[in-house]
């Protein structure tokens, strides 16, 4: 590994969860297992969606995209982990490293865009249930993801290419199990002053901003549901969101949690495990908290496997 000041490094090392030997099969067995619910779990979120026909609405297009978007999410982190732990190694290519950033900071703020989309979604259908199908119409649909996939695309590209333009010292350890964009810019011997305000911009625009907009939009859905005179009205019109309100809260509280006990105690290790909670947990659970309360779903489900029988 060639290390020098301010010279072009070849790769990092990501010291991981837990640098003891004997922790090592758990994790692997841990994180494989994980790995692999996620990506049952989202995929079959998928291939319900798509088989049926009842399912073909907007609330079900944004929920899918959301699957597609946390498979790709955890196979940007989670392979690579279980390589190094299986090859008892702890390298990163300094490509593989800008890559993983890049692709990481692309589906987290996908993650963020089609939780806001799907808040935006309800708040429609609850508040102006007259004009859902006209507002929420396949066009908008089309058109909502696509720009958060652009906005996400632009963010991911801008903060990769002004990591590039760093330099490296000989401190090339990442205490963490992946290449977290924070992590690797404190790395650096030269200024990272122009890193540190894109990244917090971003954080406040990309990240501050749909939550605004979700928080809005719930506080809209909770006063058309206290508004309503049936109980049985008031229990199905959370039923549609409650879901959407677990998940929401798992990923920001996670992720606000992380970020707000890393800046408090500045430990990295209990930084890189809280992380699991957001780059791995959630999107594990996310097709579990929609197929065990949604009606719909289950039924899908059902004649998805039954069909295949």
């Amino acid at each position: 590994m060639k290390a020098g000041n301010d010279t072009q490094i070849s790769e990092f090392l990501l010291l991981g969860l837990s640098e003891e030997p004997e922790l090592q099969p758990f994790l692997f067995g841990l994180f494989l297992s994980m790995y692999l619910v996620t990506v049952l779990g989202n995929l079959i979120i998928i291939l319900a969606t798509i088989s049926d026909s009842h399912l073909h609405t907007p609330m079900y297009f944004f929920l899918s995209n959301l699957s597609f978007v946390d498979i790709c999410f955890v196979s940007t982190i989670v392979p690579k982990m279980l390589v190094n732990i299986q090859t008892h190694s702890k390298v990163i290519t300094f490509a593989g490293c800008i890559t993983q950033i890049g692709h990481c900071l692309l589906f987290a703020v996908l993650d963020i865009f089609m939780l806001t989309v799907m808040a935006y979604d309800r708040y429609v259908a609850i508040c102006h249930p007259l004009h859902y199908t006209v507002t929420i119409n396949p066009r908008l649909c089309g058109l909502l993801v696509l720009a958060s996939w652009i906005l996400s695309a632009l963010n991911s590209s801008l903060q990769t290419l002004i990591v590039l333009r760093l330099s490296f010292c000989t401190d090339l350890e990442i205490p963490h199990f992946f290449c977290e964009l924070n992590q690797v810019i404190h790395l650096a011997c030269s200024d990272t002053f122009l890193n540190d305000v894109v990244m917090y911009l971003a954080a406040v625009l990309l990240g501050g901003g749909p939550l605004a907009g979700i928080l809005y939009s719930y506080s809209k859905i909770v006063s058309s549901i206290r508004a309503m005179s049936s109980a049985q009205g008031k229990y199905k019109a959370f039923s549609t969101c409650a879901s959407h309100i677990l998940i929401v809260s798992l990923f920001y509280g996670t992720l606000l949690g992380v970020y707000l006990s890393s800046a408090a105690n500045g430990n990295s290790h209990s930084s890189a495990a809280a992380s699991v909670m957001y780059t791995v947990v959630t999107p594990m659970l996310n097709p579990f908290i929609y197929s065990l309360r949604n009606k719909d779903i289950k039924g899908a489900l059902t004649q998805f496997f039954r069909g295949k029988q």
